[in-house]
């Protein structure tokens, strides 16, 4: 049978890395390409941080922001070629993107009760994937799907992630980024609550001199060597 037909065994796909890595682009395309579902749990994040600043929720208290974190209703579709995700039923894909949601979304996911809250989430559309899913964020394989069937974990210089970044931020300033990358990893890394870490037992791959195609090519590479050994 050819790949991706409906004999192939589901796969979970867990990728992890910093922002800049080309992890969005890259999980998109090979869940795509082998018929998996995707889940970014950034934009999960992303969301529930644009629903706390919307509601007027005080993002310098931890117990505020834990005291609401059961509150909105998330919702996220997992088409890889059209990937959706509502809060309340309002369509949050574009409000989530914005500078003032990428500001705060350290914050709010550094608290516990919205780290554990969002994990349920993903875990239960990791479990309802029929195909397999590659589900992509910071702590995948570390917390929240440590019984992956394959683990990658993306690296890039900080200039080549600032200068991708920026290429996605029209107008945004390469340097600014790249402080503001730097930051944003700092509390990620050091945060106690499951922080961007890599698995031991993940791939890494260095995608600094990679063209997305390599990166993609490498990436499904590896899925399908998984599925065949399994």
């Amino acid at each position: 049978m050819e790949n991706g037909a409906p004999t192939a065994k589901s796969v979970i796909v867990a990728i992890d890395g910093p922002s800049g890595t080309g992890k969005s682009s890259t999980s998109k395309a090979v869940a795509a390409q082998l018929g998996l579902s995707y889940l970014d749990t950034g934009a999960q994040y992303r969301a529930i941080t644009w629903w706390m600043v919307s509601n007027g929720i005080d993002l310098e208290d931890p117990t505020a922001i834990a005291a609401v974190a059961g509150k909105p209703e998330i919702i996220s579709g997992t088409d890889p070629s059209a990937p959706t995700i509502t809060v309340d039923g309002v369509d949050v894909a574009a409000p989530i993107r914005t500078q003032d949601v990428t500001s705060k979304v350290s914050a709010v996911s550094a608290v516990p009760e919205v780290r554990s809250r969002i994990t349920e989430l993903q875990r239960s559309l990791a479990a309802g994937a029929e195909q397999g899913i590659v589900v992509e964020g910071r702590d995948i394989g570390t917390t929240v799907l440590p019984d992956a069937d394959l683990k990658i974990f993306l690296t890039a210089s900080p200039e080549a992630r600032a200068a991708r970044r920026s290429g996605e931020l029209k107008n945004a300033d390469v340097h600014a980024t790249r402080e503001a990358l730097i930051k944003r990893d700092a509390a990620d890394s050091s945060r106690k609550t499951s922080p961007l870490a890599k698995a031991g037992d993940a791939v890494e791959v260095d995608t600094t001199e990679l063209t997305l195609a390599q990166v993609i090519e490498c990436v499904v590479t590896l899925v399908e060597e998984k599925r065949a050994g399994k």
